[in-house]
Protein backbone atom coordinates (compact mmCIF):
# COMPACT_ATOMS: atom_id res chain seq x y z
CA UNK A 1 0.00 0.00 0.00
CA UNK A 2 1.17 3.74 -0.82
CA UNK A 3 0.74 6.70 0.77
CA UNK A 4 -2.34 9.22 -1.49
CA UNK A 5 -0.48 11.61 -3.75
CA UNK A 6 -1.29 14.98 -1.99
CA UNK A 7 -1.39 18.15 -4.48
CA UNK A 8 -1.34 20.70 -1.32
CA UNK A 9 0.99 18.28 0.90
CA UNK A 10 3.37 20.80 2.45
CA UNK A 11 6.94 20.72 2.37
CA UNK A 12 8.53 19.16 5.83
CA UNK A 13 9.43 21.99 8.17
CA UNK A 14 12.82 22.72 9.56
CA UNK A 15 11.99 21.21 12.64
CA UNK A 16 10.94 17.98 11.63
CA UNK A 17 13.94 17.71 9.47
CA UNK A 18 15.73 17.80 12.20
CA UNK A 19 13.69 14.99 13.56
CA UNK A 20 13.93 12.76 10.52
CA UNK A 21 18.21 13.41 10.03
CA UNK A 22 19.10 13.03 13.62
CA UNK A 23 16.70 10.44 15.13
CA UNK A 24 15.95 8.54 11.71
CA UNK A 25 18.86 8.77 9.80
CA UNK A 26 19.14 4.95 8.63
CA UNK A 27 17.57 1.88 8.45
CA UNK A 28 18.18 -1.55 10.58
CA UNK A 29 18.18 -4.75 8.26
CA UNK A 30 15.51 -7.10 9.73
CA UNK A 31 16.53 -11.02 8.75
CA UNK A 32 13.72 -12.99 8.26
CA UNK A 33 13.46 -16.76 8.89
CA UNK A 34 14.32 -18.29 4.95
CA UNK A 35 13.13 -21.92 6.91
CA UNK A 36 9.52 -21.96 6.68
CA UNK A 37 9.71 -25.09 8.96
CA UNK A 38 11.07 -22.48 11.92
CA UNK A 39 8.19 -20.28 10.86
CA UNK A 40 6.03 -19.71 13.36
CA UNK A 41 3.22 -19.96 11.15
CA UNK A 42 4.22 -22.38 8.49
CA UNK A 43 1.11 -22.16 6.05
CA UNK A 44 1.63 -18.12 6.30
CA UNK A 45 2.98 -16.54 3.11
CA UNK A 46 5.20 -13.70 3.79
CA UNK A 47 5.94 -11.65 0.78
CA UNK A 48 9.88 -10.76 2.68
CA UNK A 49 11.71 -13.76 3.58
CA UNK A 50 15.38 -12.17 3.08
CA UNK A 51 15.96 -9.21 4.69
CA UNK A 52 12.96 -5.58 5.20
CA UNK A 53 14.11 -2.47 6.35
CA UNK A 54 12.10 -0.68 9.47
CA UNK A 55 12.95 2.51 9.95
CA UNK A 56 14.52 3.37 13.38
CA UNK A 57 16.04 5.97 15.51
CA UNK A 58 19.13 5.07 15.62
CA UNK A 59 22.70 6.55 17.37
CA UNK A 60 24.91 7.80 15.63
CA UNK A 61 28.54 6.66 14.43
CA UNK A 62 30.67 8.74 17.13
CA UNK A 63 27.57 7.90 19.84
CA UNK A 64 29.46 5.45 22.45
CA UNK A 65 27.75 2.13 22.84
CA UNK A 66 24.46 2.19 25.02
CA UNK A 67 25.88 -0.38 27.19
CA UNK A 68 29.10 2.48 28.67
CA UNK A 69 26.45 5.68 27.92
CA UNK A 70 25.25 6.89 31.29
CA UNK A 71 21.41 7.28 31.42
CA UNK A 72 20.24 10.48 30.85
CA UNK A 73 19.21 12.40 34.56
CA UNK A 74 15.68 12.73 35.14
CA UNK A 75 14.19 16.03 34.08
CA UNK A 76 12.05 17.79 36.13
CA UNK A 77 8.27 17.09 36.21
CA UNK A 78 6.45 19.81 34.59
CA UNK A 79 3.83 21.67 36.34
CA UNK A 80 0.54 21.24 34.84
CA UNK A 81 -1.80 24.05 35.01
CA UNK A 82 -4.78 22.97 37.01
CA UNK A 83 -7.31 24.10 34.42
CA UNK A 84 -5.78 21.58 31.76
CA UNK A 85 -6.23 18.32 34.53
CA UNK A 86 -9.57 19.85 35.19
CA UNK A 87 -10.65 19.04 31.52
CA UNK A 88 -8.88 15.93 31.66
CA UNK A 89 -10.65 14.98 35.28
CA UNK A 90 -14.09 15.88 34.08
CA UNK A 91 -14.19 14.36 30.45
CA UNK A 92 -16.81 13.33 28.64
CA UNK A 93 -17.13 9.99 31.13
CA UNK A 94 -17.82 12.24 34.10
CA UNK A 95 -19.80 14.67 32.26
CA UNK A 96 -22.64 11.48 30.61
CA UNK A 97 -22.66 10.15 34.24
CA UNK A 98 -23.21 13.42 36.31
CA UNK A 99 -25.92 14.10 33.51
CA UNK A 100 -27.62 10.32 33.62
CA UNK A 101 -27.36 10.80 37.44
CA UNK A 102 -28.76 14.12 38.49
CA UNK A 103 -32.03 13.37 36.36
CA UNK A 104 -32.34 10.18 38.15
CA UNK A 105 -31.85 12.09 41.60
CA UNK A 106 -34.08 14.98 40.37
CA UNK A 107 -36.90 12.24 39.50
CA UNK A 108 -35.86 10.24 42.45
CA UNK A 109 -36.47 13.33 44.67
CA UNK A 110 -39.73 14.19 42.88
CA UNK A 111 -41.28 10.88 43.68
CA UNK A 112 -40.07 10.18 47.35
CA UNK A 113 -41.59 13.70 47.87
CA UNK A 114 -45.11 12.76 46.54
CA UNK A 115 -44.77 15.05 43.30
CA UNK A 116 -44.71 12.43 40.79
CA UNK A 117 -47.08 10.01 41.23
CA UNK A 118 -46.28 8.10 37.78
CA UNK A 119 -42.61 7.38 39.25
CA UNK A 120 -44.45 6.00 42.79
CA UNK A 121 -46.81 3.85 41.16
CA UNK A 122 -44.82 2.30 38.52
CA UNK A 123 -40.91 2.68 41.02
CA UNK A 124 -40.27 -0.71 40.02
CA UNK A 125 -40.05 0.06 36.17
CA UNK A 126 -38.14 3.16 36.82
CA UNK A 127 -35.13 0.66 38.47
CA UNK A 128 -35.29 -1.91 35.49
CA UNK A 129 -35.71 0.92 33.25
CA UNK A 130 -32.21 2.07 34.26
CA UNK A 131 -30.83 -1.47 34.23
CA UNK A 132 -32.17 -1.99 30.95
CA UNK A 133 -30.40 1.02 29.21
CA UNK A 134 -27.07 0.78 31.38
CA UNK A 135 -26.87 -2.72 30.13
CA UNK A 136 -27.68 -1.87 26.86
CA UNK A 137 -24.41 0.59 26.77
CA UNK A 138 -22.43 -1.66 27.37
CA UNK A 139 -23.95 -4.31 24.58
CA UNK A 140 -21.28 -5.26 21.49
CA UNK A 141 -24.04 -5.31 18.99
CA UNK A 142 -25.55 -2.07 20.17
CA UNK A 143 -22.35 -0.34 20.05
CA UNK A 144 -21.25 -2.19 16.57
CA UNK A 145 -24.58 -0.91 14.98
CA UNK A 146 -23.96 2.95 16.79
CA UNK A 147 -19.85 3.13 15.61
CA UNK A 148 -21.14 2.00 12.13
CA UNK A 149 -24.01 4.61 12.30
CA UNK A 150 -21.74 7.55 13.31
CA UNK A 151 -18.82 6.54 10.52
CA UNK A 152 -21.29 6.48 7.74
CA UNK A 153 -23.01 9.11 8.03
CA UNK A 154 -20.31 11.95 9.55
CA UNK A 155 -17.24 11.03 7.87
CA UNK A 156 -14.88 13.73 7.25
CA UNK A 157 -17.92 16.30 5.84
CA UNK A 158 -18.88 17.52 9.15
CA UNK A 159 -16.99 20.41 10.83
CA UNK A 160 -14.21 18.97 13.21
CA UNK A 161 -15.62 19.59 16.96
CA UNK A 162 -18.61 17.44 15.62
CA UNK A 163 -16.40 14.97 15.03
CA UNK A 164 -14.37 15.29 17.86
CA UNK A 165 -17.68 15.40 20.02
CA UNK A 166 -18.90 12.08 18.54
CA UNK A 167 -15.80 10.48 19.36
CA UNK A 168 -15.73 11.26 22.75
CA UNK A 169 -19.50 9.98 23.15
CA UNK A 170 -19.09 6.75 21.49
CA UNK A 171 -15.54 6.33 23.24
CA UNK A 172 -16.99 7.52 27.03
CA UNK A 173 -20.43 5.49 27.04
CA UNK A 174 -19.51 4.10 29.91
CA UNK A 175 -20.64 7.02 31.48
CA UNK A 176 -24.26 6.45 30.95
CA UNK A 177 -23.72 2.57 31.89
CA UNK A 178 -22.42 3.80 35.42
CA UNK A 179 -25.17 6.89 35.39
CA UNK A 180 -28.19 4.55 34.81
CA UNK A 181 -26.69 1.23 36.95
CA UNK A 182 -26.08 3.83 40.19
CA UNK A 183 -29.32 5.31 39.18
CA UNK A 184 -31.06 2.31 39.18
CA UNK A 185 -29.80 0.79 42.57
CA UNK A 186 -31.22 3.88 43.80
CA UNK A 187 -34.47 3.52 42.48
CA UNK A 188 -34.57 -0.29 43.56
CA UNK A 189 -33.72 1.08 47.02
CA UNK A 190 -36.85 3.08 46.93
CA UNK A 191 -39.23 0.23 45.61
CA UNK A 192 -37.72 -1.89 48.07
CA UNK A 193 -38.99 1.02 50.48
CA UNK A 194 -42.43 0.71 49.12
CA UNK A 195 -43.16 -2.20 49.44
CA UNK A 196 -41.79 -3.05 53.11
CA UNK A 197 -43.48 -0.03 54.12
CA UNK A 198 -46.69 -2.04 52.79
CA UNK A 199 -45.55 -5.02 54.19
CA UNK A 200 -49.19 -5.40 55.88
CA UNK A 201 -50.69 -6.11 52.15
CA UNK A 202 -47.24 -7.44 50.70
CA UNK A 203 -46.92 -11.32 50.50
CA UNK A 204 -43.28 -12.08 52.94
CA UNK A 205 -42.09 -13.50 49.78
CA UNK A 206 -42.54 -10.51 47.76
CA UNK A 207 -40.63 -8.64 50.64
CA UNK A 208 -37.90 -10.91 51.07
CA UNK A 209 -37.23 -11.03 47.40
CA UNK A 210 -36.37 -7.47 47.34
CA UNK A 211 -34.88 -7.44 49.92
CA UNK A 212 -32.40 -9.92 48.47
CA UNK A 213 -32.01 -8.27 44.80
CA UNK A 214 -31.27 -5.09 46.44
CA UNK A 215 -28.11 -6.70 47.97
CA UNK A 216 -27.66 -8.76 44.38
CA UNK A 217 -27.80 -5.71 42.38
CA UNK A 218 -25.90 -3.23 45.27
CA UNK A 219 -22.87 -6.11 44.83
CA UNK A 220 -22.87 -6.47 41.82
CA UNK A 221 -22.63 -2.46 41.35
CA UNK A 222 -20.04 -2.51 44.00
CA UNK A 223 -17.79 -4.75 42.11
CA UNK A 224 -17.57 -2.40 39.34
CA UNK A 225 -16.56 0.33 41.62
CA UNK A 226 -13.32 1.64 39.26
CA UNK A 227 -10.89 1.18 41.57
CA UNK A 228 -11.82 -2.87 41.98
CA UNK A 229 -11.70 -2.94 38.12
CA UNK A 230 -8.43 -1.86 37.83
CA UNK A 231 -6.37 -3.24 40.46
CA UNK A 232 -8.58 -6.62 40.77
CA UNK A 233 -9.46 -7.52 37.87
CA UNK A 234 -10.37 -10.78 38.11
CA UNK A 235 -12.27 -10.31 41.40
CA UNK A 236 -14.29 -7.74 39.02
CA UNK A 237 -15.23 -10.38 36.51
CA UNK A 238 -16.24 -13.09 39.00
CA UNK A 239 -18.10 -10.69 40.94
CA UNK A 240 -19.97 -8.60 38.57
CA UNK A 241 -20.43 -11.33 36.21
CA UNK A 242 -21.68 -14.36 38.41
CA UNK A 243 -23.61 -12.11 40.94
CA UNK A 244 -25.14 -9.92 38.09
CA UNK A 245 -26.52 -12.82 36.46
CA UNK A 246 -27.88 -14.09 39.84
CA UNK A 247 -29.39 -10.68 40.22
CA UNK A 248 -31.05 -10.72 37.10
CA UNK A 249 -32.93 -14.13 38.23
CA UNK A 250 -34.04 -12.44 40.90
CA UNK A 251 -35.24 -9.17 39.77
CA UNK A 252 -37.30 -11.96 37.05
CA UNK A 253 -38.70 -13.56 40.58
CA UNK A 254 -38.96 -10.17 42.57
CA UNK A 255 -40.88 -8.64 39.05
CA UNK A 256 -42.96 -11.20 38.60
CA UNK A 257 -44.26 -12.27 42.00
CA UNK A 258 -44.74 -8.10 42.79
CA UNK A 259 -47.05 -8.19 39.91
CA UNK A 260 -48.77 -11.83 40.19
CA UNK A 261 -49.67 -10.68 44.11
CA UNK A 262 -52.93 -8.69 44.17
CA UNK A 263 -53.22 -6.48 47.66
CA UNK A 264 -56.48 -5.76 47.39
CA UNK A 265 -57.88 -9.49 46.90
CA UNK A 266 -54.78 -10.54 49.45
CA UNK A 267 -54.43 -13.39 46.18
CA UNK A 268 -52.04 -14.33 43.40
CA UNK A 269 -53.23 -13.65 40.21
CA UNK A 270 -51.59 -15.85 37.76
CA UNK A 271 -53.62 -14.78 34.62
CA UNK A 272 -51.05 -14.29 31.80
CA UNK A 273 -52.34 -11.57 30.53
CA UNK A 274 -52.12 -9.03 33.40
CA UNK A 275 -48.52 -10.51 33.63
CA UNK A 276 -47.40 -9.11 30.22
CA UNK A 277 -48.72 -5.86 30.49
CA UNK A 278 -47.11 -4.65 32.85
CA UNK A 279 -43.96 -2.21 32.42
CA UNK A 280 -41.24 -3.89 34.74
CA UNK A 281 -41.81 -7.11 32.59
CA UNK A 282 -40.77 -5.86 29.73
CA UNK A 283 -37.58 -4.23 30.79
CA UNK A 284 -36.76 -7.23 32.62
CA UNK A 285 -37.09 -9.10 29.65
CA UNK A 286 -35.06 -6.21 27.41
CA UNK A 287 -32.18 -6.93 30.21
CA UNK A 288 -32.04 -10.33 29.55
CA UNK A 289 -31.80 -10.55 25.86
CA UNK A 290 -28.91 -7.32 26.00
CA UNK A 291 -27.01 -9.81 28.26
CA UNK A 292 -27.52 -13.00 26.74
CA UNK A 293 -26.90 -11.49 22.75
CA UNK A 294 -23.24 -11.10 23.10
CA UNK A 295 -23.37 -14.69 24.93
CA UNK A 296 -24.25 -16.07 21.78
CA UNK A 297 -21.56 -15.36 19.77
CA UNK A 298 -18.92 -17.42 22.01
CA UNK A 299 -17.10 -19.91 20.42
CA UNK A 300 -13.87 -21.78 21.04
CA UNK A 301 -11.27 -21.31 18.46
CA UNK A 302 -8.12 -22.80 17.28
CA UNK A 303 -5.04 -20.47 17.73
CA UNK A 304 -1.33 -20.44 16.75
CA UNK A 305 0.72 -18.78 19.44
CA UNK A 306 4.22 -17.18 18.76
CA UNK A 307 6.42 -16.37 21.76
CA UNK A 308 9.27 -13.64 20.38
CA UNK A 309 10.32 -13.26 23.70
CA UNK A 310 9.36 -13.87 27.22
CA UNK A 311 7.58 -10.44 27.68
CA UNK A 312 5.47 -11.20 24.72
CA UNK A 313 2.56 -13.35 23.21
CA UNK A 314 1.62 -12.65 19.67
CA UNK A 315 -2.12 -15.25 19.55
CA UNK A 316 -3.22 -15.18 15.70
CA UNK A 317 -6.42 -16.63 15.19
CA UNK A 318 -8.19 -16.93 11.34
CA UNK A 319 -9.90 -14.30 9.75
CA UNK A 320 -9.29 -10.93 8.83
CA UNK A 321 -10.91 -7.97 10.75
CA UNK A 322 -11.81 -3.95 10.31
CA UNK A 323 -9.46 -1.58 11.74
CA UNK A 324 -10.31 -0.26 15.71
CA UNK A 325 -11.82 -3.26 17.12
CA UNK A 326 -10.89 -5.09 20.11
CA UNK A 327 -11.47 -8.81 21.40
CA UNK A 328 -12.29 -10.80 24.44
CA UNK A 329 -10.36 -14.23 24.88
CA UNK A 330 -10.11 -16.56 27.38
CA UNK A 331 -9.21 -20.78 28.73
CA UNK A 332 -12.81 -20.82 30.06
CA UNK A 333 -16.41 -20.28 28.27
CA UNK A 334 -17.36 -17.63 30.90
CA UNK A 335 -14.14 -16.67 33.22
CA UNK A 336 -11.91 -14.13 33.31
CA UNK A 337 -12.23 -12.67 30.04
CA UNK A 338 -9.41 -10.32 28.80
CA UNK A 339 -9.79 -7.55 26.28
CA UNK A 340 -6.76 -7.09 23.66
CA UNK A 341 -6.32 -5.02 20.68
CA UNK A 342 -6.40 -6.49 16.97
CA UNK A 343 -4.00 -6.36 14.54
CA UNK A 344 -5.61 -7.01 10.83
CA UNK A 345 -4.93 -6.56 7.44
CA UNK A 346 -8.49 -5.97 6.42
CA UNK A 347 -11.87 -8.14 6.04
CA UNK A 348 -9.64 -9.69 3.28
CA UNK A 349 -7.38 -11.16 5.17
CA UNK A 350 -6.25 -14.65 6.14
CA UNK A 351 -6.02 -14.05 9.82
CA UNK A 352 -5.93 -11.53 12.77
CA UNK A 353 -2.93 -11.00 15.56
CA UNK A 354 -3.48 -9.76 19.29
CA UNK A 355 -0.45 -8.89 21.14
CA UNK A 356 -0.70 -10.06 24.67
CA UNK A 357 2.09 -8.37 27.39
CA UNK A 358 3.03 -10.50 30.63
CA UNK A 359 1.42 -8.73 33.32
CA UNK A 360 -0.40 -11.31 35.12
CA UNK A 361 -1.28 -14.75 35.46
CA UNK A 362 -3.49 -14.84 32.47
CA UNK A 363 -1.39 -13.88 29.87
CA UNK A 364 1.50 -15.25 31.56
CA UNK A 365 -0.12 -18.66 31.17
CA UNK A 366 -0.34 -17.98 27.76
CA UNK A 367 3.93 -17.85 27.82
CA UNK A 368 4.51 -20.51 29.87
CA UNK A 369 1.90 -22.92 28.49
CA UNK A 370 0.55 -21.73 25.40
CA UNK A 371 -3.02 -23.44 24.43
CA UNK A 372 -4.07 -24.43 21.23
CA UNK A 373 -7.53 -22.95 21.59
CA UNK A 374 -9.22 -20.32 23.31
CA UNK A 375 -12.55 -19.11 24.20
CA UNK A 376 -13.88 -15.61 22.51
CA UNK A 377 -16.80 -13.68 21.17
CA UNK A 378 -16.86 -13.96 17.57
CA UNK A 379 -18.62 -10.48 17.63
CA UNK A 380 -15.75 -7.92 18.22
CA UNK A 381 -16.44 -5.14 20.35
CA UNK A 382 -15.35 -1.38 18.60
CA UNK A 383 -12.54 0.96 20.27
CA UNK A 384 -11.96 4.57 20.10
CA UNK A 385 -9.81 3.93 16.66
CA UNK A 386 -12.79 2.68 15.10
CA UNK A 387 -13.83 6.37 14.73
CA UNK A 388 -10.48 6.93 12.58
CA UNK A 389 -12.55 6.71 9.28
CA UNK A 390 -14.52 10.00 10.82
CA UNK A 391 -10.96 12.08 9.85
CA UNK A 392 -9.10 13.40 7.00
CA UNK A 393 -5.60 12.93 8.60
CA UNK A 394 -4.70 11.63 12.07
CA UNK A 395 -1.75 10.73 13.99
CA UNK A 396 -1.70 7.19 16.19
CA UNK A 397 1.32 7.55 18.59
CA UNK A 398 1.65 4.05 21.27
CA UNK A 399 4.17 2.42 23.45
CA UNK A 400 5.17 -1.26 24.30
CA UNK A 401 2.23 -3.24 23.40
CA UNK A 402 0.19 -0.72 22.58
CA UNK A 403 0.78 -1.16 19.40
CA UNK A 404 -1.86 -4.12 19.63
CA UNK A 405 -4.82 -1.45 19.30
CA UNK A 406 -3.17 1.04 17.55
CA UNK A 407 -1.20 -0.87 14.04
CA UNK A 408 -4.72 -1.82 12.85
CA UNK A 409 -5.74 1.41 11.72
CA UNK A 410 -2.60 2.52 10.20
CA UNK A 411 -2.34 -0.53 7.97
CA UNK A 412 -5.80 -0.04 7.02
CA UNK A 413 -5.76 3.96 6.26
CA UNK A 414 -2.95 5.25 4.57
CA UNK A 415 -3.66 8.73 6.06
CA UNK A 416 -2.49 7.77 9.56
CA UNK A 417 0.58 8.43 11.05
CA UNK A 418 1.97 5.72 13.32
CA UNK A 419 4.99 6.33 16.40
CA UNK A 420 5.71 3.58 17.85
CA UNK A 421 7.86 4.29 21.37
CA UNK A 422 9.45 0.79 22.74
CA UNK A 423 12.45 -1.55 24.01
CA UNK A 424 14.41 -3.21 21.10
CA UNK A 425 10.98 -3.86 19.58
CA UNK A 426 11.50 -6.28 16.72
CA UNK A 427 13.63 -9.06 19.43
CA UNK A 428 10.35 -8.08 21.99
CA UNK A 429 8.24 -8.28 19.49
CA UNK A 430 9.46 -10.53 16.27
CA UNK A 431 8.98 -10.66 12.68
CA UNK A 432 5.31 -10.85 12.68
CA UNK A 433 5.03 -7.68 13.83
CA UNK A 434 7.64 -6.06 12.19
CA UNK A 435 6.67 -7.67 8.91
CA UNK A 436 2.89 -6.56 9.22
CA UNK A 437 4.58 -2.89 9.65
CA UNK A 438 6.88 -2.96 7.32
CA UNK A 439 4.73 -4.16 4.27
CA UNK A 440 1.70 -1.65 4.99
CA UNK A 441 3.47 1.35 6.18
CA UNK A 442 5.49 3.68 4.48
CA UNK A 443 8.62 4.88 5.70
CA UNK A 444 6.98 8.67 4.65
CA UNK A 445 4.16 8.65 7.90
CA UNK A 446 6.26 5.86 10.47
CA UNK A 447 8.30 6.96 13.37
CA UNK A 448 9.97 4.20 15.78
CA UNK A 449 11.84 4.95 18.50
CA UNK A 450 14.04 2.27 20.53
CA UNK A 451 14.59 3.15 24.01
CA UNK A 452 17.29 0.49 24.60
CA UNK A 453 19.07 1.68 21.75
CA UNK A 454 18.64 5.54 22.44
CA UNK A 455 18.80 4.93 25.99
CA UNK A 456 15.59 6.62 27.14
CA UNK A 457 12.02 8.00 26.24
CA UNK A 458 12.21 11.19 23.03
CA UNK A 459 10.75 14.22 24.37
CA UNK A 460 7.12 12.80 22.73
CA UNK A 461 5.33 15.95 22.95
CA UNK A 462 8.30 17.50 20.84
CA UNK A 463 7.83 14.60 18.36
CA UNK A 464 3.46 14.94 18.31
CA UNK A 465 3.72 18.47 18.12
CA UNK A 466 6.34 18.75 14.85
CA UNK A 467 4.33 15.34 12.92
CA UNK A 468 0.95 17.22 13.82
CA UNK A 469 1.65 20.19 11.96
CA UNK A 470 3.50 18.44 9.27
CA UNK A 471 1.27 15.88 8.59
CA UNK A 472 -1.66 17.98 8.84
CA UNK A 473 -3.53 15.79 11.27
CA UNK A 474 -6.91 16.51 12.72
CA UNK A 475 -6.43 14.40 15.84
CA UNK A 476 -4.17 12.09 18.16
CA UNK A 477 -5.03 8.71 19.39
CA UNK A 478 -2.93 7.36 22.48
CA UNK A 479 -2.58 4.31 23.85
CA UNK A 480 0.08 4.17 26.48
CA UNK A 481 0.67 2.99 30.52
CA UNK A 482 -1.10 5.08 32.88
CA UNK A 483 1.42 7.79 33.19
CA UNK A 484 2.66 8.04 29.56
CA UNK A 485 -0.79 8.34 28.57
CA UNK A 486 -1.52 10.79 31.29
CA UNK A 487 2.04 13.16 30.28
CA UNK A 488 0.53 13.13 26.39
CA UNK A 489 -2.90 13.76 26.92
CA UNK A 490 -1.63 17.09 29.40
CA UNK A 491 0.91 17.84 26.88
CA UNK A 492 -1.69 17.44 24.09
CA UNK A 493 -4.20 19.48 26.33
CA UNK A 494 -1.90 22.51 26.76
CA UNK A 495 -0.93 22.63 22.89
CA UNK A 496 -4.25 22.65 21.99
CA UNK A 497 -4.16 19.11 19.96
CA UNK A 498 -7.36 17.23 19.92
CA UNK A 499 -6.38 14.03 21.04
CA UNK A 500 -7.99 10.96 22.92
CA UNK A 501 -6.04 8.49 25.25
CA UNK A 502 -6.62 4.79 26.90
CA UNK A 503 -9.41 4.38 28.79
CA UNK A 504 -9.43 1.18 31.60
CA UNK A 505 -12.99 0.46 32.01
CA UNK A 506 -13.60 -2.52 30.34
Amino acid sequence: MSAPPRDDAPAYSEAEKGILETEMPRRLDIAYPKDEKKDAYPDEKREMTQVSTLPVLELKKDTPAPANRPKPAAKPKKKVPKWILWQLWFNTYRKLFTITFSLNMIGLGLAASGHWPYAIRYNGAMAVANFNFAILMRNEIFGRLLYLFVNTLFAKWTPLKFRLGCTSVLQHLGGIHSGCATSGVAWLVLKVVMVFKARSTEHMSVVVLGLITNVAVFLTACAAIPWVRNTHHNVFERHHRFIGWTALFLTWAFTIANDIWDTTTQTWNLNGRHLVKQQDFWYVMGMTTFITLPWICTREVPVDIELPSPKVAIVRFRRGMQQGLLGRISRSAVKEYHAFGIISEGTHAKYHYMICGVQGDFTRSLVNDPPKALWTRELKFAGVSNTSTLYKRGIRICTGTGIGAALSTCIQSPYWYLIWIGSDQEKTFGPTISGLIHRHVEPERLLLWDSKLRGGRPDTMKILKEVYHSWQAEVVFITSNYIGNSEMMQGCKEAGIPCFGTLWDF
